[in-house]
């Protein structure tokens, strides 16, 4: 059945549901519905399906629906090519919509997830701050081999878990330790997702949403290495603050809110609330263009669905007045300057009505104010600078413009179309430029939203000297010094002003390199204020990131850029197997927008498609100038003839439309080069970069960003392990590549801290701007676990004790944190040392300051009565002989005496008698499940009876005033041979009736590390323990599969069983 609708209008057929090109989507054998309703263009042969269905009620209300919602709309319209277009678009987006909401209805179960919750919990025993984001079937493949789990992606971890034929695989993967992501394939499987850590490759594949699947393990590498490697970024994310909140849904709302911004080029403050598809009435075509309507906390935006065809931005400020329509698409909103009337969703419509109408009023009676009143300038310098006066060309320029300004609008809220960008690459007109960026960078809006905050920062600025400061003083003179403008003091001054008030505005970034160069160019075409709010907007939303302490943005869009020369020159990317060279060279046109090796008169050309089209521009150029050069780039012999090529090309990059005179540029390499080169004309080199480099859409930017900032902030990390590691080694004789793996359990530690416990008062933040080794540093907590793990020095019950004395001698200068390089010093003397450093480790450990005055002594079988110094020095061996210490006494005192004078090394502290006895218990504990643990019992009993009477001698030789040597000849001589199993029992031997000791007190009982290693060294068996060979490898090898469940179980880092492996890589 055939219904006519009008002259104007297309045939529609009946038919069923509405599914907007379902022919297209479902399978060509699929049996077709007996009711359709088809589009149809009077004159052709070709019809569209545009709904079908079962029955003709079905079709019938489809085809009411058609009435109500689309056919009054269609007479606007004035040829039958746009009315087709429009309702095919239309039916395509109630079809996406309705897709996307199956899809969300799908993946919200809430009972599934909890199912899935409780599992991973059980599963891996993180804590609770460890949340779960979401769940998939998965397979991880080995080789050629799948095995079959459940993939978990938490906030912190990529986990796998798996139990098949008995065996149970668990792995996990911290996402800061993920240095690359990416779909590839392998012989079975033809989109996998590798995951690629520092030492290992793993893929993984989904049966179903391996897109989805792949997007959120981006989102969440993206987002951990920024909040935990980044502290810029951190500073600026209120997002990050609390990793807690973030789930899937928030997720896709920051990839949305991330892409909108980049799109728009607007404030990071900015925040999506509603995306809505709709059409806006383009009076230029005199048609309504379909597309989708942004609504953000001060914007409203429209970008059309064909890409380039129309984009709108609207300040909130610039809105008027709100016209509500009696249908569902209704009249938005009526700009006046550019008559916009934007369709969209009525509900949007409600909620701008009633929460921004107050915020716009008050912001157009502030805009008004602030054109009346011009805002005063901090100095008499008030004008732009001057330029010369325009060419014929330059006129015919203006004319264009003024033309399009009548059809296209001229203000921020102008339609921006293909048009508009063909005329911006052209070059924009010298009067025009300065009004243009703002317009297009929408600095204007900042500039008239906050009047007199430049003249407050200038004044507040001024004076106050710092670091930023003088950088600024230093590169005054070096920006555009041949231009006429700052070769006075006028034009110093002003460029001095605005680098100061942005330094004062934004101290994390303060004054960088190239922000001279950029300031200086627009203070050519812009007044000082004007200058200024352009350069928060490229620094702050163009160019985010680039002007920061390690430039992290401008080193992701250098490998972006080398994979768009891999993907669009992948000749000369074969020649160049390296393009980490030309990634050097170009940083500078990124970072400087070609001002610095190009003639200024035609780098402001580039700068214009800069400020339009952000930094696709940049990008699109870039690949235009290598193309131009492959085949001299390909013939090159080595990197200098390169930059050498590169530089001499843009040397001769000229503008001959420009009215400006030639100034030759300081800043490039080959300016009296001797070999005539060709002249490139700037506006063709732009017109190639568009034709043949402008198909990449921002999106298309933003997920290479993604996938390159992981790669660059792990280089990053990379780079600070390298340095932190080239001052460790010439210190210790740990081998590299243990001390390399010993920097990752340390690297580890902290961040596990940072996971889970952001509250301690104490452990700070990963700072990128500390010195290299001072980036990680560990709190008391932290270096005890780690201790337990790899030190060979563990006590028993001791252990903590030991690594608590251990943690307060690194910690020199109080802070309550240590560095990697205090751990492993510390850790080679334990491995490595001889026995005297070990010794006088150990030795240090025991006084102050690190064992405190408050310390509770530890529980051990050694007691402080056993402690006697009535003890005798003639001990029975188990031979039957007996060794008379008396002569080595005598012998080991006159030795020391003597040497006393000669040693140039500071000498330790004495130690008292409560210290001695914290020293042995440690020694005793020490030796506890020692193979040989009775023999060094016995040889610890004796060492600590003759180190006691040594003490003996030294108390009275201090109260007395006599030599030692007078004290040493009444010891006692004689001792039963039994009295060797009495040093460690709970009663004390009544020593001989003639031979008392004297009272001992706290204050005077002392003894040194000499007598100590002395008497040590008389025990074989004690110079044996402490100076057999030590592996740290294995401890490493078991600290790494043990590091979380340390952490997650308490104090336990036993295994859970042989049937389970964890992998935590």
């Amino acid at each position: 059945m055939k219904i006519g609708t009008n002259s104007l209008f297309p045939w529609f057929f009946f038919a069923g549901r509405l599914v907007g090109a379902l022919d297209a989507v479902l399978d060509s054998n699929a049996r077709v519905a007996p009711f359709r309703i088809l589009l149809q263009v009077p004159g052709s042969q070709v019809y569209s399906a545009i709904a079908c269905g079962a029955t003709a009620e079905e079709i019938n209300q489809h085809w009411e629906w058609l009435e109500q919602n689309l056919l009054h709309t269609l007479s606007v319209f004035d040829n039958k090519e746009d009315i087709v277009s429009f309702v095919k678009g239309k039916v395509k987006a109630l079809i996406a919509e309705e897709t996307s909401s199956k899809l969300a209805e799908q993946e919200e179960d809430p009972e599934k997830f909890r199912e899935a919750l409780v599992k991973f919990e059980s599963r891996f025993n993180f804590p609770e701050a460890e949340k779960l984001i979401t769940y998939y079937s998965c397979c991880c493949w080995k080789g050629k081999v799948p095995r079959q789990g459940w993939l978990y992606l938490s906030i912190n971890h990529l986990c796998f878990y798996s139990f098949f034929l008995g065996k149970e695989l668990k792995l996990i993967i911290p996402w800061v330790e993920v240095q690359k992501l990416e779909r590839t394939s392998n012989v079975f499987m033809t989109d996998t997702v590798r995951v690629t850590t520092p030492n290992k490759e793993r893929d993984f594949s989904t049966f179903l949403n391996i897109a989805e699947a792949f997007r959120i393990m981006e989102q969440l590498a993206d987002v951990t290495l920024r909040r935990l490697l980044d502290n810029e970024i951190f500073e600026l994310d209120p997002g990050l603050q609390d990793p807690t909140q973030i789930t899937k849904r928030d997720l896709e709302a920051r990839a949305q809110n991330e892409l909108f911004r980049a799109f728009f080029r607007l404030p990071r403050k900015e925040k999506l609330h509603e995306v809505v598809d709709c059409s806006l009435w383009t009076p230029f075509s005199r048609c309504h263009t379909a597309g989708r309507m942004y609504t953000s906390d001060s914007y409203i935006c429209f970008a059309s669905k064909e890409n380039g065809c129309c984009n709108v931005i609207i300040p909130l400020r610039e809105v008027e007045l709100f016209v509500s329509f009696r249908v569902l698409t209704c009249l938005f909103l009526l700009e006046a300057s550019t008559d916009a009337w934007v369709y969209g969703a009525y509900r949007i419509v409600v909620k701008l009505v009633l929460g921004l109408t107050r915020h716009c009023k008050s912001r157009v009676c502030s805009v008004q104010d602030s054109e009346r009143t011009p805002l005063p300038a901090p100095q008499p310098h008030t004008s732009s600078l001057t330029l010369m006066e325009t060419s014929s060309r330059e006129q015919i320029k203006e004319s264009l413009w003024d033309d399009h300004f009548v059809e296209y609008g001229r203000t921020v809220c102008m339609f921006r179309t293909e048009k508009i960008r063909k005329l911006v690459a052209m070059g924009i007109p010298e009067s025009l430029r300065g009004k243009l960026w703002l317009l297009f960078s929408d600095a204007v809006t900042d500039l008239t939203s906050h009047p007199g905050y430049y003249v407050h920062l200038v004044e507040a600025s001024m004076g106050k000297c710092c670091m930023a400061t003088e950088e600024i003083e230093r590169d005054l003179h070096r920006s555009l010094p041949e231009h006429p403008a700052f070769q006075s003091e006028t034009g110093i001054a002003a460029l001095r002003r605005v680098l100061t008030a942005y330094a004062h505005r934004n101290p994390k970034i303060g004054y960088c390199q190239s922000m001279n160069i950029l300031t200086s160019v627009l203070l050519l075409y812009a007044k000082e204020e004007e200058a200024f709010w352009l350069l928060v907007a490229v620094c702050e939303r163009m160019l985010p990131d680039y002007f920061n302490h390690r430039v992290i943005g401008a080193q992701v869009d250098q490998s972006v850029f080398e994979e768009l020369i891999k993907e669009q020159l992948p000749e000369l990317a074969e020649h160049m197997k390296d393009l980490t060279t030309l990634a050097s060279i170009s940083l500078s046109w990124f970072l400087t927008l070609f001002l610095s090796i190009m003639p200024l008169e035609s780098a402001v050309n580039v700068v214009d498609c800069f400020f339009y089209d952000g930094i696709k521009a940049i990008f699109q150029l870039g690949l235009a100038i290598l193309e131009a050069n492959a085949v001299d780039l390909c013939n090159s012999k080595d990197d200098g003839q390169a930059l050498m090529i590169l530089s001499r090309f843009l040397e001769h990059v000229k503008n001959e439309e420009s009215p400006l005179p030639p100034i030759g540029n300081h800043h490039a390499f080959f300016s009296d080069d001797q070999e005539a080169s060709p002249v490139t004309e700037i506006a063709n080199l732009i017109h190639d970069s568009y034709e043949k480099f402008g198909d990449h859409s921002v999106a298309q930017i933003e997920h290479m960003r993604y996938k390159h900032r992981i790669r660059v902030l792990q280089s990053h990390e990379d780079t600070t392990k390298q340095n932190v590691l080239r001052v460790v080694i010439p210190d210790v004789s740990i081998l590299p590549e243990d001390l390399e793996e010993l920097y990752d359990l340390f690297k580890r530690e902290h961040l596990i801290r940072c996971y889970w416990e952001m509250t301690s008062p104490v452990v700070e933040r990963h700072d990128p701007s500390r010195p290299y080794a001072e980036q990680y540093r560990i709190d008391a907590q932290q270096f005890a676990n780690l201790y337990r793990l790899v030190s060979p020095w563990t006590c028993g019950e001791h252990t903590d004790v030991l690594a608590q004395r251990t943690f307060r001698l690194l910690d020199e200068n109080m802070d309550q944190l240590i560095e990697f390089k205090g751990l492993a010093s510390c850790l080679d003397v334990m491995y490595n040392g001889e026995m005297n450093e070990k010794i006088k480790l150990l030795y240090k450990l025991h006084i102050p300051p690190a064992l405190t005055e408050n310390e509770r002594d530890s529980q051990s079988p050694l007691r402080n009565p056993l402690l006697s110094t009535s003890r005798p020095l003639v001990i029975g061996k188990s031979n039957g002989d007996a060794v008379d210490y008396q002569k080595q006494l005598k012998q080991m005192l006159k030795d020391l005496a003597k040497e006393k004078d000669s040693k140039t090394e500071k000498e330790l502290p004495k130690m008292s008698q409560r210290e001695f006895i914290q020293f042995c218990k440690t020694l005793y504990s020490m030796f506890h499940e020692d193979p040989e643990e009775n023999d060094l019992y016995q040889a610890i009993a004796t060492v600590t009876t003759l180190l006691l009477q040594i003490g003996e001698v030294g108390q009275r030789s201090i109260s007395l005033g006599s030599g030692s040597d007078e004290f040493t000849e009444d010891l006692q001589p004689e001792a039963s041979a039994s009295d060797q199993d009495a040093v460690f029992t709970d009663t004390v031997k009544t020593p001989h009736k003639d031979s008392q000791p004297s009272p001992v007190t706290e204050g005077d009982w002392t003894v040194s590390f000499e007598h100590i290693l002395a008497s040590l060294l008389t025990e074989q068996s004690l110079v044996n323990f402490f100076e057999k060979p030590l592996e740290l490898k294995p401890k490493l090898e078991n600290a790494k599969l043990h590091q979380y469940s340390l952490k997650t179980n308490g104090m336990s880092c036993q295994p859970r069983g042989e049937h389970t492996k964890l992998n935590t890589q």
